[in-house]
């Protein structure tokens, strides 16, 4: 298995975020990385950097799934931010159009409201660079898989799947798990994406809600008590040729391992019928019992089921990192999820 990192996601560095309505320390920062580089030299295995960050390529996929409106946004706006009188250093939403707004924004405050839609993702000078290279990562993983390789991990942070076509959420700026689909796409007709993150991945279900060709599933904390709170629910199918290639399975707050890999088991049932040629796995670790976002109950070693089961697909696969956030567990954890598929 290839693995990639690009060292420039660490630009991505914002202090703090709102949570509650206070300032607390961003748990999604520079620190998640080196967990996770941890666990992988746990196991003898480095990362290798994708060859180019800012491509005319990457452009290219990633205007296949982002608006080029939302594009520009993330690369201008911290300068056309700081440019305003008494701006702070740090971008960060003040308003929102709640209920839908009528026009497009020309100011930066508007902006602002309208591409971020929560108060997770706040951006400093050097976050443009520290998103591409993460998305760069996820490039690298699916043009490898598209080369051969059986499967390949992308370390990306920040992470990806709260990100819509125009949206940022989350933590999350660029969808890194479309994005791998998109590259997949461009040699199978039928690519699943299946996500095993606490949150859902409503992002990624936004891109392709209305697509037949991207199967979509989700195994998340139950949104009616969590987070992302307005999307997630067992009743959200697809629209249009995309009817019946969205599936989520939302799980109890407190879910322990057991409920976990039996709804895993169902999520896979959907997938297989879909019967997909190549999958993304929307990587999240965050399920862990002690994530300090912490909504289920999983153990380190729950994570290895998970793996072998993901390898049991029989299928070309690129595992996209999402959540999973700073404990003593969280380089475990991938590791465990790591050999499970290996061994599988």
């Amino acid at each position: 298995m290839k693995l990639f990192y690009h060292p420039d996601q660490q630009r991505h560095a914002p202090p703090t975020f709102l949570l509650r309505g206070r300032p607390v320390d961003s748990p999604e920062g520079p620190v998640r990385a080196e967990l996770l580089t941890r666990g992988l030299a746990s196991m003898g295995l480095s990362m290798t950097p994708p060859t180019e960050v800012d491509s005319a390529r990457l452009r290219d996929r990633l205007a296949r799934i982002h608006a080029p409106r939302y594009l520009d946004f993330l690369e201008t706006i911290h300068a056309r931010w700081r440019a305003l009188p008494n701006a702070a250093e740090i971008v960060a939403p003040n308003v929102h159009p709640c209920g839908g707004g009528h026009h497009y924004p020309r100011h930066p405050v508007g902006l602002v409201g309208w591409h971020m839609h929560d108060m997770a993702c706040p951006m400093t000078a050097d976050s443009f660079a520290g998103i591409l290279a993460s998305a760069a990562s996820a490039e690298a993983a699916a043009d490898a898989v598209l080369a051969g390789e059986s499967a390949a991990y992308a370390l990306c942070r920040p992470p990806g799947h709260h990100a819509g076509p125009e949206r940022a959420g989350g933590f999350c700026f660029l969808n890194n798990a479309a994005l791998a689909a998109t590259v997949l796409r461009e040699r199978h007709e039928r690519v699943a994406i299946l996500d095993v993150d606490l949150h859902h991945g409503n992002g990624t279900q936004d891109i392709f809600y209305r697509r037949g060709d991207v199967w979509t599933g989700s195994l998340h904390a139950d949104p009616a008590d969590f987070y992302p709170f307005f999307w997630g629910g067992a009743d959200e199918h697809g629209e249009g040729d995309g009817q019946g290639a969205n599936v989520n399975l939302p799980l109890p707050l407190g879910s322990d391992g057991a409920a976990f890999l039996a709804q895993l088991d169902r999520l896979i049932e959907h997938l297989d019928a879909f019967r997909p040629q190549a999958v993304v796995v929307a990587l999240g670790l965050d399920a862990h019992k002690d994530d300090p976002l912490a909504g289920l109950a999983l153990e380190t070693e729950d994570f290895i089921t998970v793996g072998r089961r993901i390898a049991a697909l029989g299928l070309p696969i690129v595992l996209v990192q999402e959540g999973g956030y700073p404990t003593e567990h969280l380089g475990d954890n991938l590791a465990a999820l790591l050999g499970g598929y290996t061994a599988a």
